[in-house]
């Protein structure tokens, strides 16, 4: 003990049917009546259901009608992979469906990857054909000119570029031919869907496998979570479908199920913001009247400490929740002394190898229980859990563990990485690499992370990559790497990206500060700015290894936070 169970009822069993079925219904099921489904915050333009419904239809009859009838040709079968290189978009979510409705396998690629980053998402992911915003476009022709992938195959999500076919352009196109909707694509409960970009417990990022079956089983565990909490809270039916703010990028797991995948079984308006900017997010709750919002921690820290927060009014809001990273319950707290409609911060645990999620924080009053700040939780409907000790054998309550899950939502494993899924994946379960705790009210509790990977910012760093990028640098100025968390981030979960270096002949004739600047220079070339190194760089003669060749990177981190606290203390 403890293996758990979620209290939650059983969710239904997983069908082998297309997971679009989930997000718009059986066929012949009549949908909710129409009304404004999305709106764009930067154009105003509003989108209905219906809008959007058919929208998704004619997109994927433009992807996967043959060019003779005026579509792409693209399918599973042919090795056909979708790449997505674009912050949110209406666009955005209507690709995603018709992708989903083709079983058109989607690579999800990040808006801020620098050329590097992008050539090494597009191999990863075997993507043969990319939709971009105009203003990443320059970025994508440069990575998939290091991949050799034909121009021809780049398009243009939302917006115009010169010469370049748009989405819309060929959804225009299939109603100009009158090229008839292509019918729904039969899946399995195993038929890939998309691709999400994951660090895991250690290593490069991989290409995490989300299929039909997983989305299903994530949309049946959050509508017996929202029953289950109705029931407590019994809210007043709303006058109008409440509205939510979705600033989270849809290219990563909470953002993309909020945005595509959550938001058909019951009737909400989503405001879509590009992308995070903290000033113009307070300003579009009190314009838009923002019911419900999704966070991560540094958005939160961030709104915390701008001189708008006080002053924004917030009533509006009553609903808030918090993912991506762990919450500080003291943060939490300082934002709900300013939000004071909302009852409470929903807070959770998940990974993108979930597909979401494994556990919420119940509702207050939720199986009787009153669950403390900073508690992940509850498991989800469908998931079971294990928490244990490093020799393998069960941990006891309240004994910390590494956290264990299995379930109808966990992901099929890493695309062309069968190393890493037998490391992770194993009899049906998979690793978490972080440290939980678990109360006798069967409340998840993190207790550390236990794997190599960094938060920052909501977004996984992965310190091997970084580590690859130092070594890469063309004067080979170093022989060895160490890329580690220190504190200094904006929450106590949240670490600084460090690096101890080890300098070449040619690193120790320029200098320790002379390489130190340019292999910094280069990492901000190269990299996003969360995997900056923030943390700075020190320079040592050798980095400790164990017998076997694993870096002790903890060695290193212990000695720096030693330090950096005698230093504090002068």
């Amino acid at each position: 003990m403890p293996y758990l169970k979620s209290k939650f009822p059983l969710p239904p069993p997983v069908p082998d049917a297309n997971a679009h079925y989930a997000m718009f219904g059986e066929p012949g099921k009549p949908l909710p009546a129409d009304f404004t489904l999305h709106i764009d915050a930067v154009t105003g333009r509003k989108r209905t259901l219906y809008g959007l419904r058919q929208e998704v239809y004619e997109g994927a009859t433009a992807l996967a009608a043959p060019e003779s009838a005026g579509g792409l040709g693209l399918s599973a079968e042919a090795g056909h992979m979708v790449g997505i290189f674009s912050h949110n978009c209406l666009e955005y979510i209507t690709l995603v469906n018709a992708l989903v409705y083709a079983t058109i396998p989607i690579g999800l690629l990040s808006a801020y990857a620098t050329p590097y980053e992008l050539s090494h998402g597009i191999k990863t992911s075997a993507s043969t054909h990319l939709f971009v915003q105009p203003e990443l476009l320059p970025k994508a022709l440069e990575a998939a000119k290091q991949v050799g992938l034909p121009e021809d195959r780049i398009y243009i999500l939302e917006g115009k570029s010169n010469g370049r076919k748009t989405f819309r352009d060929m959804r225009e196109t299939i109603r100009r031919l009158g090229t008839p909707i292509i019918p729904v694509k039969e899946a399995t409960k195993d038929t890939l869907a998309y691709l999400v970009f994951s660090s895991g417990t250690s290593g490069l990022p991989k290409a995490v496998m989300i299929s039909h079956g997983n989305i299903w089983g994530m949309i049946h565990a959050q509508a017996i979570i929202k029953v289950a909490e109705d029931n407590v809270l019994k809210p007043a039916p709303p006058r109008a479908p409440p509205v939510w703010l979705l600033f989270l990028p849809f290219y990563h797991t909470y953002g993309l199920h909020v945005a595509c995948f959550r938001q058909f079984y019951t009737s909400y308006t989503y405001v879509v913001v590009p992308r995070w900017n903290t000033t113009a997010v307070l300003k579009a709750i009190p314009k838009y009247g923002v019911n419900i919002m999704p966070l991560i921690p540094s958005a939160i820290h961030q709104m915390v400490n701008s001189p708008l927060f006080d002053k924004t009014d917030l009533s509006t809001l009553v609903h808030v929740s918090s993912g991506a990273a762990y919450l500080p319950p003291e943060l939490s707290k300082k934002f709900m002394r300013v939000v004071k409609n909302a009852s409470t911060m929903l807070e959770g645990y998940g990974m993108s190898e979930q597909t979401l999620s494994v556990a919420r924080r119940p509702v207050p009053g939720l199986f009787g229980l009153h669950a403390p700040a900073g508690c992940a939780g509850l498991l989800i409907p469908g998931v079971e859990a294990r928490i244990r000790r490093p020799d393998g054998s069960e941990a006891d309550f309240d004994e910390p563990g590494e956290l264990w899950v299995k379930g109808p939502n966990i992901a099929l494993g890493y695309y062309n990485n069968e190393q890493a899924t037998r490391e992770t994946f194993i009899d049906g379960w998979l690793r978490t690499g972080d440290t939980f705790k678990v109360t006798k009210d069967e409340l998840l509790f993190f207790v550390d992370r236990a794997k190599d990977t960094l938060k920052v910012s909501g977004a996984q760093v992965s310190p091997t990559e970084v580590e690859n990028t130092l070594l890469a640098h063309p004067d080979k100025l170093i022989v060895d790497v160490c890329v580690a968390g220190v504190s200094g981030g904006r929450t106590s979960d949240e670490k600084n990206p460090r690096a101890w270096i080890v300098l070449s002949d040619e690193g120790k004739q320029r200098g320790e500060e002379e390489t130190i600047k340019t292999l910094d220079a280069w990492v901000k070339k190269n990299l996003s700015s969360y995997k900056w190194l923030r943390g700075g760089y020190e320079t040592i003669d050798t980095i400790p290894k164990n017998p076997t060749g694993k870096v002790l990177r903890r060695h290193l981190q212990d000695d720096f936070e030693a330090k950096h606290a005698a230093t504090a203390k002068l």
